[in-house]
């Protein structure tokens, strides 16, 4: 196939990398796969070791589908057998193990989920049992001699959590040696991943050279801050967008998202030219654009990618109707309390809508409560269901808990 001017995809590949290694090895391999004809393979490593993806995970997956779109072969291994150890890169302790049969049924939800954004067409699947289940012992012990204990110390998690007497178990120390054996065995030009990933992707090309390859280069992207502009993103936190979510409550966590962080996820997740993103950033702190604006552009960029412009609009229309009190999110709470006489104060925490009472009634002191569009100020306020009642509760502008009693 013709490919497009080196230059030109380099324009498009570098948009938002951190770091590639070596840092003029990405111009010299594609030139020679334009000079050549012959597509670049390009390789993504994957644990399912929880089955959701979340926009985190899809900054990876946005380069690899521009690869695609530039003509190149994505190749994604699922690792079975690296899961069941768990990757030690930036975790304070170890992780637990999964069971192989957990691991293949999160890795038929992951892939659903990483085809909305990659071409399933154009993908090359490989689940690195196998290799690995073949891979004899002297074999195994000859990878392993490649790498020194005094390497592994120097990570920063290993580090951390040998000053904290933290159990560090040897199974761990193959994970980076598993990790580069994948490159040996797909013959990978590339590896992409975060900047976490920069030792594991590393030894891919130790391995590759010991086994007397073409190295790989590896293409490192960065962490994304979750919607609250603070850490890495993060379903545990809270503070995530899951790819599979509703397009309302997309719409709503990415409109709601922290100012700081409107030109980073414009960068990672959209298309925009970036002098388009920069105007818009500057327009911002001129206060000739409102924040709003431009998230609300985000919101609609981003859920036009996953269900199309119309899904995307009614999103829109979903979000100003909730705020206006008429509709209702599609995530709004379901829940079951017995029938009876209720404080108020006492209900909202029953239905898990605060923690603790003292919270509950300030709420409700301030007029954040309502309950069936009516807003709630006595705190002592007793309410009694019985039989097939429901209580529609709306807590603050888009917390709602549908109440079966």
């Amino acid at each position: 196939m013709q490919f497009r001017p080196v230059q030109e995809q380099l324009d498009i590949l570098l948009r938002g990398v951190i770091e590639v290694i070596p840092h003029d090895s990405l111009e010299k391999k594609l030139q020679a796969s334009y000079d050549t004809g012959k597509p670049l393979r390009v390789k993504l490593g994957v644990d399912p070791t929880a089955p959701d993806v979340h926009f985190g995970h899809t900054v990876v997956m946005r380069k690899l589908r521009q690869f695609q779109d530039l003509g190149h072969t994505v190749v994604l291994i699922v690792g079975d057998y690296t899961a069941m150890i768990g990757d030690p890169s930036g975790r304070n302790k170890m992780r637990p193990r999964l069971s192989h049969e957990q691991v293949l049924e999160n890795a038929k939800e992951y892939q659903e989920q990483f085809f909305k954004v990659v071409r399933r067409e154009q993908v090359e699947i490989h689940y690195n049992g196998e290799w690995f289940s073949k891979l004899p012992f002297n074999k195994v012990t000859e990878l392993m001699g490649q790498f020194t204990v005094a390497q592994m110390l120097e990570r920063e998690d290993f580090q951390n959590r040998y000053a904290s007497n933290q159990p560090i178990s040897l199974h761990e120390f193959m994970y980076p040696m598993m990790q580069g054996y994948d490159s040996v065995a797909i013959e990978s030009d590339v590896e992409l991943g975060g900047t976490d990933q920069k030792f594991n992707v590393l030894r891919g090309r130790d391995l590759q050279i010991f086994e007397g390859k073409e190295p790989q280069i590896g293409m490192f992207m960065p962490i994304l801050l979750g919607t609250d502009g603070k850490v890495k993103m993060s379903k545990s936190l809270g503070n995530y967008v899951g790819v599979s979510e509703p397009p309302d409550v997309m719409f709503h966590k990415i409109y709601s998202l922290a100012d700081n962080l409107i030109q980073n996820w414009f960068e990672l997740l959209t298309d925009e030219p970036m002098g388009s993103i920069l105007k818009m950033v500057e327009d911002i702190k001129s206060l000739a654009l409102n924040p709003n604006d431009a998230k609300r552009r985000l919101a609609l960029s981003i859920v036009t990618q996953y269900y199309g412009v119309d899904a995307a609009q009614a999103a829109e229309q979903t979000e100003i109707a909730v705020h206006s009190g008429n509709a209702i999110p599609s995530d709004a709470s379901e829940c079951q309390v017995p029938s009876g006489t209720y404080k108020v104060v006492d209900l909202l925490v029953e239905i898990n809508a605060f923690a603790s009472k003292g919270e509950a009634r300030r709420m409700v002191q301030n007029g954040g409560v309502k309950m069936n569009g009516e807003k709630i100020s006595d705190v002592q306020l007793d309410i009694t269901i019985v039989g097939a009642d429901s209580l529609l509760i709306q807590v603050g502008k888009r917390n709602f808990f549908k109440v079966n009693f």
